[in-house]
């Protein structure tokens, strides 16, 4: 069953987690782990330039959507994305001062914002070059429905919240979750709206599929070794670990989640993630919630 979402408006929310005045002192933040830490300061550091190709392969198309609860939708979407990329910019300042390469990850995936505003101001009309920008459209779609994936598993497993010994990396990560799943939705809304083939979301589905994990493993490898001196001395540490890694509980189940994705008549919706995000968004931001401190 789909669930009604085109009557809520997504909040917005400003935050400050502090990074800059109190630095993590210890640097395998995650489980303790020397790749999972790898792996999660990687994550970061993709998400900035991440979530603006999402913002802008939506954004391109706002104009054209005539549905007037969409586009409150797509607003707040941007929103959303727009102040998760401030704050991971933040997280990751402080990654590189503790030694993880984030800039580099960052700089490499910015090449793509070259390419698009060199061809949107080239070509304004988003109708030109419909090949290419469907394609970025559909690698947004694709990713969105990856991340809620993540998203979910981060939210209803305590044992994924356990391995966070970082409690302002914990409360990003949150956060960063819950707002994932509440617009899991709007970018394959705005997809459907455009009427863009459905092939061209689900090749990008079974791309993300079977290469979205093995290239966060080579990317969290070279990571090591071009900054870890420590880990550069115990590969067996980083074979052992990278195979924890793959088997904690923030993949459990993770092939088989994405999967209906690649069903023509799917939507995010048909995954019921909302009485989930309703306890979260409790817990987070309720009276006495972790992070209504945390609220500008």
């Amino acid at each position: 069953m789909v669930a009604s979402h085109d009557v809520v408006d997504l909040t917005v929310r400003r935050m400050n987690f502090g990074f800059n005045e109190a630095p993590t002192s210890d640097k395998y933040f995650a489980d303790g782990s020397m790749v999972f830490s790898h792996l999660v300061a990687i994550l970061s550091a993709i998400f900035p330039p991440g979530e603006e190709i999402f913002v802008r392969s939506v954004r391109r198309y706002s104009d054209q959507l005539t549905d007037p609860d969409l586009r409150r939708r797509v607003a707040g979407f941007i929103g959303q994305e727009k102040t998760h990329g401030r704050q991971h910019r933040e997280l990751n300042e402080q990654l590189t001062a503790m030694g993880y390469p984030t800039a580099w990850f960052e700089y490499l995936l910015e090449s793509t914002e070259r390419l698009e505003k060199f061809l949107d101001k080239q070509y304004p009309d988003p109708d030109r070059l419909p090949r290419l920008r469907h394609l970025f459209l559909g690698f947004t779609v694709a990713a969105e429905h990856f991340t809620a994936v993540w998203a979910e598993n981060i939210l209803k497993r305590p044992a994924v919240q356990a391995m966070m010994y970082d409690q302002e990396i914990r409360n990003l990560l949150n956060w960063h979750a819950l707002e994932e799943l509440e617009h899991k939705s709007v970018a394959f809304d705005v997809y459907r709206a455009i009427g863009v083939p459905e092939s061209t979301r689900i090749r990008w589905m079974r791309f993300a599929q079977n290469c979205g994990i093995p290239i966060l493993v080579l990317f969290t490898w070279l990571s090591i070794a071009t900054t870890d001196v420590e880990g550069r001395r115990q590969p067996l540490r980083i074979l052992k670990e990278t195979v924890q890694m793959l088997r904690n509980p923030m993949w459990k189940g993770f092939y088989s989640d994405m999967r209906p994705f690649t069903r023509r008549d799917f939507h995010p919706d048909q995954i019921d993630t909302a009485e989930l995000v309703a306890r979260w968004q409790r817990e987070l931001f309720g009276a006495e919630g972790q992070l209504a401190g945390h609220l500008k």
